[in-house]
C-alpha cells in the first residue's frame, strides 16, 4: 500500500490514536480528496459509513455501488 500524500496532516499523530482512527481518517480522505491510484474497500466504506464525512452526491454514488437495489438516500 502507497503513503497517502498529505502535506498539512502529520500521520504519525494519527497512527498513534490508533489503528482505527487512521484508518477512518485515511478512508475519509481518500473518498474525499482523491485515489491517488489506489482501490477503496468496499468492506471499511460499509464499516465506517455512518462515520465519514462525504458531500451527498459522492455518498449517493457510493451507496448505489455499495448496496445496488436499495435507496439509501
Amino acid at each position: 500500500m502507497h503513503s497517502m500524500y498529505n502535506w498539512s496532516t502529520d500521520e504519525k499523530k494519527i497512527k498513534a490514536a490508533g489503528r482505527t482512527a487512521y484508518e477512518r481518517w485515511k478512508l475519509e480522505q481518500t473518498v474525499n480528496y482523491g485515489l491517488r491510484g489506489e482501490k477503496i474497500s468496499a468492506r471499511l466504506l460499509k464499516k465506517y459509513w455512518q462515520k465519514i464525512f462525504m458531500d451527498a452526491p459522492t455518498r449517493r454514488y457510493l451507496s448505489f455501488l455499495l448496496w445496488p437495489g436499495k435507496k439509501k438516500f
